[in-house]
């Protein structure tokens, strides 16, 4: 079997996937690139691959169509929006994703992300490496309403971690409405912080619901860019409806947008999976996925 892996970073955490490989005596070509791979590149190697351990890059239908013997596609991650799931299905070639390994990473992540603004630690690095010393008051969670939009298997462990400092927690899962607090409405008009750990990439945090935002309200995003209107939330951010906001999968990546002009934007290059035992994890179970839908 030839094996390509498609993302940049695969085995820096542990050679045990590439050892299972190799013991089932595949043929693994690795992304050359360090990098996520284009559209164009995609093609090119999976050029008489039978197996894809994926990441983010463009899996679409014009992709697939050129993969004429590409059997099964693991991706590292949970999330598959980038994968044409039906053009796959059509065409006989097995996805599937490893949903747990990265819960309790990407909720760490979270937690670290809300604690980090809280206490105003990264701007009080900033000043004294600028040999400013200048104490500035912060928030503590404790009694703050935090809004978890989404609330599956991530969502249930971030709010898990933050219960010890005693929030009011706010739920709103559009598929899960017998767990559900909130409308969406009433929780973004409520919310004192606002989390997302939604699926997929249909806009939620829309123009039209800044408005009924707090004044200071701080949001993180764990989940992907496109949840949240990229303008909307620029202009909330320069106007103080957003005092902080903190996002780890953006718009577009490498990314390069109008954010990066805003201080009170703590933008992060993907990195909520990116801890060895949460990398190692992830990539075994996707090496197991993988060997398991191509019968090796």
């Amino acid at each position: 079997m030839r094996i390509f892996i498609s993302t940049s970073s695969f085995a820096s955490a542990d050679t045990k996937s590439l050892d299972l490989l190799n013991s089932k005596n595949c043929e693994v070509i690795m992304n050359p690139y360090g990098r996520k791979m284009t559209e164009d590149e995609i093609i090119q190697h999976l050029d008489g691959i039978d197996g894809l351990l994926a990441g983010l890059e463009p899996l679409n239908r014009s992709v697939l169509s050129h993969a004429k013997s590409l059997k099964a596609i693991a991706r590292i991650g949970i999330g598959m929006d980038n994968i044409d799931i039906k053009e796959a299905k059509k065409r006989g070639i097995k996805v599937s994703n490893t949903p747990d390994a990265p819960t309790k990473a990407t909720a760490e992540m979270t937690l670290t992300a809300l604690l980090t603004i809280g206490r105003r630690i990264i701007w009080a690095n900033n000043d004294i490496h600028h040999r400013i010393w200048k104490k500035s008051l912060g928030f503590s969670i404790e009694n703050k309403k935090i809004l978890f939009i989404g609330f599956g298997a991530i969502g249930q462990a971030t709010a898990n971690l933050m219960k010890n400092f005693n929030p009011e927690v706010l739920i709103y899962d559009k598929f899960k409405p017998e767990i559900s607090t909130h409308t969406l409405e009433e929780g973004i008009k409520e919310a004192d912080i606002i989390s997302l750990h939604a699926s997929g990439n249909n806009e939620i945090l829309t123009k039209e619901l800044f408005n009924t935002m707090k004044d200071g309200v701080v949001i993180l995003n764990s989940a992907r860019g496109h949840l949240i209107n990229e303008n909307a939330i620029y202009d909330a951010l320069n106007s103080g409806k957003v005092s902080y906001f903190w996002c780890d999968a953006l718009w577009e990546e490498p990314y390069n947008g109008k954010l990066l002009s805003c201080d009170n934007a703590i933008l992060t290059p993907h990195l909520s999976t990116y801890t060895v035992d949460c990398r190692s994890s992830m990539e075994y179970s996707a090496t197991l996925n993988l060997l398991r839908d191509l019968d090796v």
